[in-house]
């Protein structure tokens, strides 16, 4: 297969982990004869520094003429330390996905054996979870109407009938391929957005019979995830609920580090780790790449390349069991790897197999 990829590095640690998920990707089409061409692009704040627009039309241009998209991470304590600033590096990343109509956040949350000791949760809790967040991405408050004064601020959170479907749609599809349990979570005692969520899940529930459709306030789903990880199966909510629960989620693992992500829509589909840019550990070689890595494999697995993508997966728990692992999960007493070092340990599993 030949595929064009768009390769966004981003801000902070996005250059240092881009590579290595290149790295993997160049390993697999090495080993099956596949054909990988990347473009770069410029987004975020080294987008702003650069053109002086997180979202550059050169970028836009590139994606839509790609087939996939590997994206890192963005974000700069200069302008989260600046409320004044009018142009912030995350409007790239939100611009992108309304502009490519990327609807569908897919967010799979999983333990790994050789790392249960590393969460904060008890090991009894948190083994054998295993589920999938289908979070709404171009709605909600995030893109809603918004006012801004010194004394009065609104972010005003809206959906449509239609934004609410397409997404149920997306979450029973994937409900169907595991354990056929949906859980819809909202907060329909309070909210009218959340009333109108649950409605059409309430309506949209009666085409598939084969799925169990449960409903769950956001609080209790937040409660439920840290208790009781292994109820879920497959998560859909709406943008702002979607994005605090997953990186609640990510501490389940024991590391954001270690979390893919896939955004789909109508246009070019974009692969990227759930973390954000870290500008802490940028340049410093310890920044966890296997959440990018990971990523290319859901791309992979996104054009049918099933085998490819468990190959990485293969790889990646291998790396994991023997202890070829970043400071931030590495066991006590054992040697941490560099960045580079486990994007090479995984790309060398793959071609040695």
């Amino acid at each position: 297969m030949e595929l064009k990829i768009a390769v966004l590095p981003g801000d902070g640690i996005g250059p240092e982990i881009s590579k290595e998920g290149v790295k993997v990707l160049d390993s697999i089409a090495e080993r099956y004869h596949h054909t990988f061409k990347y473009e770069y692009g410029i987004i975020g704040a080294a987008a702003i520094d650069a053109v002086g627009d997180p979202f550059p039309e050169e970028t836009m241009k590139l994606c839509l003429e790609s087939d996939a998209i590997l994206f890192s991470c963005v974000g700069d304590p200069r302008f989260d330390n600046n409320p004044t600033s009018k142009v912030r590096p995350e409007q790239g990343l939100l611009k992108m996905r309304k502009s490519l109509e990327l609807y569908a956040n897919i967010r799979p949350i999983a333990t790994f054996k050789s790392l249960l000791s590393k969460s904060p949760l008890k090991e009894e809790v948190i083994e054998g979870a295993d589920f999938v967040c289908v979070r709404e991405l171009t709605g909600g408050m995030y893109f809603g109407k918004k006012f801004e004064s010194d004394d009065k601020a609104y972010d005003t959170n809206v959906y449509s009938r239609h934004e609410i479907e397409r997404i149920l749609k997306v979450a029973y599809g994937y409900a169907q391929q595991r354990k056929k349990h949906l859980t819809v979570v909202d907060k329909a005692n309070v909210l009218a957005s959340s009333r109108l969520w649950r409605k059409v899940a309430q309506e949209t529930a009666k085409e598939f019979p084969d799925v169990v459709t449960d409903y769950m306030f956001v609080d209790n789903a937040s409660m439920r995830i840290i208790q009781d990880p292994r109820f879920f199966d497959v998560m859909v909510t709406e943008n702002t609920f979607g994005d605090i629960l997953t990186d609640e989620a990510s501490v389940i693992t024991g590391s954001m580090g270690l979390l893919p992500s896939a955004s789909t829509g109508a246009k070019t589909p974009l692969f990227e780790p759930v973390h954000g840019s870290w500008p802490e550990a940028a340049g410093k070689n310890i920044a966890n790449p296997i959440a990018q890595i990971l990523s290319a494999a859901m791309l992979l697995e996104h054009f049918g390349l099933k085998e490819e993508g468990n190959e990485i997966r293969e790889a990646v728990e291998a790396s994991l069991e023997q202890n070829i692992c970043t400071p931030d999960i590495q066991k006590k007493g054992m040697k941490a790897y560099s960045t580079e070092e486990v994007g090479e340990w995984i790309s060398n599993y793959i071609k040695s197999k």
